[in-house]
């Protein structure tokens, strides 16, 4: 993760209010707290007996530690996983097929709609992406540039976006920071936007997030996946 110095924090919190949108309304969630991503990753890997995982920013470990499969490749420029790389130049000499990714790296819509279209491109059949840290709270959470520890990053935007593509078919489960799911196979509930995802803000994504993520609880999710 990322440290901030505290000067360049100030500076990105007030050119951010004073430049880019200033809401202070927060949304509240009905995330589990008992069940976290590794727990949604374990659930899928013994449904669908996957065999290949793959991880996209791994930090300290603290989900690619718990992946019981032996071929499993983290890939992460600083730390953590196996692979010391940036997710662009994995991809770009990656000859390996997965059942299984996870993104969690750099937190901006830009490189996570990136991240997102190659993992597409190694996806075995009936493979699924997740994508953590779409659902953010708070306008301050998902601020870039970036000022708050705790942070989310504008991710929600590359699902939103995302969700105009016919090809893939998503949903935002809500638990442990909002977990996108993304499908390769028809879009059954294509987005429509009135709005360019350039010009979304915060409070749009307030308005709007059941919509625009499509939102369902994790029962719903065991359901459907």
């Amino acid at each position: 993760m990322e440290k901030l110095n505290p000067l360049k924090k100030i500076f990105n919190k007030f050119y951010y209010e004073l430049f880019i949108e200033n809401f202070k309304e927060k949304v509240v969630y009905d995330f589990p707290q008992d069940y976290f991503r590794w727990d949604l990753i374990d659930y899928l890997i013994k449904k669908y007996d996957y065999k290949d995982y793959l991880e996209i920013g791994c930090d300290r470990d603290q989900l690619f530690s718990r992946i019981k499969l032996k071929n499993k490749i983290g890939v992460d420029p600083y730390s953590g996983g196996n692979v010391r790389k940036t997710s662009d130049d994995f991809f770009l000499e990656n000859n390996k097929s997965f059942d299984l990714v996870f993104i969690d790296g750099l937190h901006t819509y830009a490189q996570v709609k990136k991240d997102i279209l190659n993992s597409v491109k190694f996806l075995n059949t009936n493979g699924i992406i997740l994508v953590h840290d779409c659902l953010p709270d708070t306008m301050s959470k998902q601020a870039v540039p970036r000022y708050k520890m705790q942070w989310n990053g504008d991710v929600w935007k590359a699902i939103v976006d995302l969700r105009q593509n016919p090809d893939l078919d998503i949903y935002t489960c809500e638990m442990d920071q909002g977990i996108g799911i993304i499908k390769k196979r028809n879009n059954t509930s294509i987005l429509k936007l009135s709005t360019e995802i350039e010009k979304l803000k915060f409070k749009d994504y307030f308005n709007n997030y059941k919509e625009y993520m499509r939102v369902i609880n994790l029962d719903e999710f065991k359901k459907k996946f």
